[in-house]
């Protein structure tokens, strides 16, 4: 306007409505921009699961003053991508090849079974086995010793079931001492069927009573 018909800013804004304040903006960049940028980067490498929110939620605990609004429009600037959504792990299923999920419904129904380790002061380890009640989380027995093997096994679970009865079930991971013959064939005899997690997968117990397995 103001190069085609020779007027000035006023009138060509008064002409066409526009506050002159628009016509003399200038961006300034922000001072703590690259910094902020490098810092969002950084954390977006730590913490390779986390998204944007969470992130800004780590800035401010470290002392940015910054909103969700800005990390995201970095974010996206940088080409920061989005954290894969984690599957879902699944629970365990019966040994009969059942299509129904297997879950304590009762007490005593599922009993699970497993080892925490100690270090003594004088650097000796000792094993606890350690048994609760899937359904009420109550621990029902701990033995400790140095050394305890699959006849240790039976024997604290036969002393336990003579108090509260047999369980229809009893889980536990793969370790030898719960894979012994001994122990399968003797909880067959007593009338408990055994669930194994898969190797390596800890997370299918969830009430592992373990810290050390």
């Amino acid at each position: 306007m103001k190069a085609r018909f020779g007027v000035s800013e006023r009138r060509a804004c008064r002409a066409l409505g526009h506050p002159r304040s628009t016509q003399r903006y200038k961006p300034s960049p922000v001072d703590d921009e690259k910094a902020l940028t490098e810092e969002i980067a950084a954390r977006a490498s730590q913490f390779g699961r986390y998204g944007y929110r969470r992130i800004t939620a780590l800035l401010r605990h470290r002392g940015w003053y910054v909103n969700h609004k800005r990390v995201e429009r970095i974010w996206r600037r940088e080409g920061l991508k989005a954290p894969v959504k984690q599957p879902k792990r699944g629970r365990l299923w019966p040994d009969d090849g059942s299509c129904v999920r297997l879950r304590p419904a009762w007490k005593d129904h599922v009993w699970v079974y497993d080892f925490v380790y100690l270090r003594l002061h004088d650097g000796k380890e000792v094993r606890l086995l350690t048994v609760i009640d899937e359904y009420s989380r109550a621990c029902l027995a701990i033995r400790a010793a140095r050394s305890i093997r699959s006849a240790d096994v039976i024997e604290a679970l036969a002393e336990l079931m003579l108090f509260r009865g047999v369980p229809d079930h009893i889980r536990s991971d793969n370790g030898p001492e719960f894979t012994a013959r001994a122990v399968r064939e003797w909880l067959g005899r007593v009338g408990t069927r055994t669930l194994y997690i898969e190797p390596g997968s800890s997370w299918e117990n969830g009430l592992r009573v373990s810290s050390g397995s």
